[in-house]
């Protein structure tokens, strides 16, 4: 993991893919997503609310659909300031990024608990 230092304020990375990065501050106790061009803050339950959402996306649905409308959709979450309108390939993106994140923090979890068996 990278520690990164952005306004002054010291950032471990959590996950990062060629799409974006997902930062922990536990100075501040939360979670930044620097995604689509913007850093957001989020708190552990808005990141995995944000996570369930995108995951329910029908990525194959938008992929068939012939009509002429757009291929955007427009994720916004109530309690969360943020919102992100983004084309099939960014929603792709913010997947793959998320889950990865969420794996990281299992595997952290799995990591804990089985050094804590050995030492108890």
């Amino acid at each position: 993991m990278n520690n990164v230092c952005i306004a002054q304020k010291a950032w471990q990375e959590v996950f990062s893919s060629n799409a974006g990065t997902v930062y922990q501050s536990d100075e501040e106790g939360c979670l930044y997503l620097d995604f689509a061009g913007k850093i957001a803050r989020f708190d552990f339950v808005c990141l995995a609310r944000l996570k369930k959402i995108v995951e329910r996306i029908d990525i194959e649905r938008m992929l068939l659909n012939t009509s002429n409308s757009a291929d955007i959709e427009i994720i916004s979450m109530c309690a969360c300031e943020h919102c992100y309108v983004l084309d099939t390939r960014e929603i792709v993106a913010l997947k793959e990024l998320l889950q990865g994140t969420f794996v990281m923090f299992q595997l952290n979890n799995i990591l804990k608990d089985r050094l804590h068996r050995l030492v108890c």
